[in-house]
């Protein structure tokens, strides 16, 4: 089974992401210890052109380490038939211990790598890398998140067996199975809605009043994480019933299926995004007064902020249009 096409490329990226971050992050240790833009020797200059070849390959493995978050679900969603008792990536992720884990450092290592972009694109901007030492210091912090979730990667994909009968979502969804995703699940649905409503509004004027007012960009980046954890019990909670047309079906990964037209991914990609350049813009925040950035950063930052909404309005639309055209009623 691990000689799969999907497997193959998946544990491809993980390993490349894995070499590549431990040959960056000893070159980080030498940029925190040696960086210094005054000193004019031939050291300095041999690290100032390491220094972009090292952060070009970085920032590569970690686009293809967003790229992966989407391969490993779809992945898991596929190989469902292979599984008894699998209907979706639930149960293909239940088959061993290490499928949910996984998953959860896959989506670790999708915020780090994008706010490590980020990070980097802003330290270009400036004259001076001003940022060099920070986006370094923010590599070695990366570099566990992807050991981990390289070994995780590894052991689940090793660990798979056919002739195991595993648990799918009509098992994970119920009372007898207290955990987060039958408390989200048990929200109620007018409850789910209004908490969406909430964080939508917060969201959005957060975000109008860091762009008048050209700061605030951290309070943005709060609101940002709030609607991503409202976004996912609306999705559980609410959204999914209406594109099942089924009340009591609350899984978040079927909605991920063809016969469901790939709905999910209209729903979380844009959430995704839209979470992930919130962060970021509340992240450059603090770096916005240093005198190389200051004429530049603000765009950057303002341009993150409105790509962000951006994302969060496509969401909001998905869910919406996933509630209109649905022949459920859950509401009189």
């Amino acid at each position: 089974m691990i000689f799969q096409t999907p497997i193959l490329a998946l544990l491809l990226v993980a390993t490349l992401a894995a070499v590549t971050a431990l040959w960056s992050s000893g070159f980080a240790l030498r940029v925190l210890r040696h960086w210094d833009l005054a000193n004019m020797s031939r050291a300095q200059l041999r690290l100032e052109r390491t220094t972009e070849l090292v952060s070009t390959l970085f920032g590569a493995v970690m686009i293809a380490e967003l790229a992966a978050l989407l391969l490993f679900v779809f992945n898991a969603d596929r190989m469902a038939t292979l599984f008894v008792g699998a209907m979706c990536a639930v149960g293909t992720l239940n088959v061993n211990p290490y499928g949910f884990p996984a998953l959860y450092l896959k989506i670790a290592v999708f915020f780090a790598a994008t706010l490590w972009l980020i990070l980097d694109r802003a330290d270009r901007i400036g004259r001076d890398y001003p940022l060099t030492r920070v986006k370094y210091a923010a590599l070695l912090a990366i570099l566990p998140l992807v050991l981990a979730d390289g070994a995780l990667e590894l052991a689940y994909f090793l660990n798979l067996r056919t002739d195991v009968i595993t648990s799918c979502c009509s098992k994970l969804f119920t009372p007898n199975n207290p955990n987060l995703a039958n408390q989200m699940a048990s929200v109620g649905s007018g409850t789910a809605l209004w908490l969406l409503g909430a964080a939508g509004a917060a969201v959005l004027l957060s975000g109008v009043a860091a762009l008048v007012r050209r700061k605030g960009y951290a309070l943005y980046a709060a609101c940002s994480a709030l609607f991503f954890a409202a976004g996912l019990t609306a999705v559980v909670a609410t959204i999914s019933l209406y594109v099942y047309e089924n009340p009591n079906h609350h899984c978040p990964f079927c909605i991920l299926k063809p016969e469901y037209g790939y709905y999910g991914y209209a729903l979380y990609v844009p959430l995704f995004l839209g979470t992930a350049l919130g962060l970021g813009a509340g992240m450059l925040q603090p770096f916005a007064r240093i005198p190389s950035l200051s004429d530049r950063l603000p765009g950057l930052m303002r341009r993150q902020l409105l790509w962000s909404l951006a994302g969060f309005g496509l969401f909001v639309l998905a869910a919406l249009w996933a509630i209109a055209r649905s022949h459920l009623i859950l509401f009189g």
